[in-house]
C-alpha cells in the first residue's frame, strides 16, 4: 500500500489488528469501488499524522470475506476503529470533513 497504511488479510487480522499495542483503524475497501478509491488519499493522509500513535490498515473485502463478515460489513467504504481488540468507533460511507471526522475517531480513543 504505502510506507503509512498497511494492507490486512483474514490471515494476519489477529496480529495485525486484534493484538495491536495501538488503536487501529480498518479501512474495508474494494478496487471497483469508486468512493474507497476517492477516500483513500484522506486515510494515508490521516496515517501519516498518526504515525507512532495508530496504526492505518486496509482490508480488501473481494479478497478477505471472513473479517467482513464477522464485522457485518453491508457497504464501502467501512472504517472501523479498533482499540484493545475491541471496535470502538464506526463510520461508513464517506464522511464530511473526511479528514477531520476521521482524525477525530483515533483522537477520542487516544485521548
Amino acid at each position: 500500500m504505502s510506507e503509512f497504511v498497511v494492507e490486512v488479510t483474514d490471515t494476519n487480522w489477529e496480529s495485525e489488528v486484534l493484538k495491536s499495542d495501538r488503536p487501529v483503524l480498518v479501512d474495508f475497501w474494494a478496487a471497483w469501488c469508486g468512493p474507497c478509491r476517492m477516500l483513500a488519499p484522506t486515510v494515508e493522509s490521516v496515517a501519516e499524522k498518526f504515525q507512532g500513535q495508530a496504526k492505518v490498515v486496509k482490508l480488501n473485502v473481494d479478497e478477505n470475506v471472513e473479517s467482513p463478515a464477522k464485522y457485518g460489513i453491508r457497504g464501502i467504504p467501512t472504517l472501523i476503529l479498533f482499540n484493545n481488540g475491541q471496535e470502538v468507533d464506526r463510520h461508513v460511507g464517506v464522511p464530511a470533513n473526511a479528514k477531520d471526522t476521521i482524525s477525530q475517531m483515533i483522537e477520542r480513543t487516544l485521548a
